[in-house]
């Protein structure tokens, strides 16, 4: 007999989501944590932003996922007394020729299944946030911003009262087949190794490295890693816009988009700066092109007014100028391994995605 039902490898969002839909479907879940908190990588690193689910494509997990997951977020957010805000997002034109990428992903978010949006004239927007600059807009009522951490650290209480555990200072060193599923090495003061029916893989940039330590898997099946830091520059003045204010994309990520945070902060980014080692160091110098990128909505930013913040790394499986691909979930189905799933390339939309993940998950293991 096995020690769990279910090892999860990473206590970020998606791996704590997979640990409760897991717990909650009956499974005695683990979820181990290499560091010594829960939320302490890319969970700890991004908008905090609530997403709507109109930029992803037909039919692709993204689409599929960020709707869904947005949907239980908030359910489970007000639910379990987490804080956060449904302030809605404008997605602004700010030149006639940004107009056509915006009307294709308002449609894009219609086939999404994406309710609460309407097209409003530059006027229109200019009226509900009188410092924007706009030709043209999408409102979504429906994005927003919340507090990740209250959203992991309420998953951590519910595995826990569904007699689950979370432990952090756990890495996992490797995975082997046995009769009754996995016998798990785990790291830490006291190394040990346990047993699980099933094991899933959510463990961020250190996603790779876990799979490629699981004896059998097919190691052409683990995608390349590249790492894209995203940096984020705070206002030090009054938050001009009390709704999210989005550019149109960039290539590989969403552009150097506003919000303002539950504690009233205006911060600003992600841009993207691709790297080739992992740091989150904030290069002030990157200043420069946030002014120019947010001038273009905010004409009003005064020169001085912004400071570098924070960065995080997406976990990226494809290169700068490559079309930017799904998330991955290789199943049994993919690499013909009973009872494992790992999850490569859970960039964002993968914090609102979260539930809807742990759900499909619990589906696939099912099934």
């Amino acid at each position: 007999m096995s020690d769990f039902d279910a090892v999860v490898v990473g206590a970020g969002a998606v791996g704590l989501a997979c640990g409760y839909q897991l717990a909650k479907a009956g499974d005695t879940v683990l979820v181990l944590e290499s560091a010594g908190r829960i939320g302490s990588g890319v969970s700890s690193r991004n908008s905090e932003v609530v997403h709507a689910g109109f930029y992803y494509p037909s039919g692709s997990l993204k689409a599929k996922f960020c709707v869904e997951g947005r949907r239980a977020m908030y359910q489970f957010l007000r639910e379990h007394n987490v804080n956060y805000e449904k302030c809605g997002k404008l997605f602004v034109a700010t030149e006639q020729h940004e107009i056509p990428p915006i009307e294709k992903y308002f449609k894009q978010g219609q086939i999404n299944g994406v309710e609460n949006a309407r097209w409003i004239s530059g006027a229109d927007a200019k009226a509900l946030e009188p410092h924007l600059r706009a030709v043209a807009a999408v409102e979504y009522l429906e994005s927003g911003v919340m507090d990740a951490h209250g959203y992991m650290d309420a998953l951590e209480g519910e595995i826990e009262a569904h007699d689950g555990a979370v432990v952090v200072n756990s890495p996992f060193l490797g995975a082997t087949p046995s009769a009754e599923g996995y016998d798990i090495r785990v790291g830490g003061e006291s190394p040990t190794t346990i047993t699980a029916r099933k094991l899933i893989i959510s463990a961020g940039l250190s996603a790779q490295k876990c799979a490629g330590a699981i004896e059998g898997f097919p190691q052409e099946r683990i995608p390349p890693q590249y790492l894209a830091k995203g940096n984020y520059f705070s206002l030090s003045m009054k938050a001009p816009f009390q709704r999210l204010i989005y550019p149109p994309p960039v290539p590989g990520a969403l552009g150097t988009h506003y919000r303002r945070d539950l504690g009233g902060v205006a911060r600003f980014g992600p841009d993207i700066e691709w790297i080739t080692e992992e740091n989150y160091l904030v290069d002030p110098s990157r200043g420069d092109s946030f002014y120019e990128a947010i001038r273009k909505f905010w004409p009003g930013l005064p020169d001085g007014a912004l400071t570098a913040d924070y960065a995080g790394i997406r976990p990226k499986i494809h290169a700068a100028h490559e079309p930017q691909p799904d998330f991955v979930l290789d199943s049994p189905e993919h690499h013909g391994m009973d009872g494992l799933i790992c999850l490569f390339g859970i960039e964002s939309p993968g914090l609102t995605s979260s539930l809807a993940i742990g759900a499909e998950i619990v589906k696939r293991l099912a099934d």
